[in-house]
């Protein structure tokens, strides 16, 4: 799968796997296996002893505060937009960078426009999974569509840390 990582377009190593699925050997090293929340909670040891890198997969109604300790084993989190105008992974995202230090690529799925990946960017995310009939050289063009920031905003979760008006 293509996705877009830290603006460039890259074929994805990682690997979505369903609950009941087994895991995948992953050969290349940027390579994770994606489990679900339920199956994290289920499986926790048994997935930290497999020696694979590990990505998450939560919806947006979950608190990651709960997932505080666990944050250090994880590579990947990736935050689902189940339609495009529920913004709730932007605040899991902002909370995930700056109150918890998640330093692993923050994953954008789900229904999203090219017309937030600026805002998306901004709240931590590093990395996007469209749809596979999604256009990405279009879709990258959206991160230069706002060329100026006015808001403040906290260090370590946005590309440019420098607001244009200071409080």
């Amino acid at each position: 799968m293509r996705i877009i990582r830290k603006r460039r377009i890259i074929v994805d190593p990682s690997r979505h796997v369903a609950d009941d699925q087994p895991l995948p050997a992953i050969e290349h090293r940027d390579g994770k296996a994606i489990v679900s929340l339920t199956r994290w909670r289920e499986q926790r040891e048994r997935l930290l002893a497999s020696g694979i890198a590990l990505g998450l997969r939560i919806g947006n109604d979950v608190d990651v505060a709960e997932l505080a300790a666990d944050l250090k084993h994880l590579d990947l989190i990736a935050l689902a937009f189940p339609v495009f105008t529920d913004g709730r992974a932007y605040s899991q995202a902002r909370e995930l960078r700056t109150r918890f230090a998640f330093d692993g690529e923050l994953r954008a799925t789900g229904d999203f426009l090219r017309d937030q990946l600026g805002f998306m960017a901004r709240c931590g995310f590093d990395a996007w999974e469209f749809a596979d009939t999604a256009d990405l050289q279009d879709a990258l063009a959206g991160f230069d569509d706002l060329s100026v920031d006015y808001q403040a905003i906290l260090a370590g979760s946005a590309e440019r840390p420098s607001p244009v008006l200071a409080n």
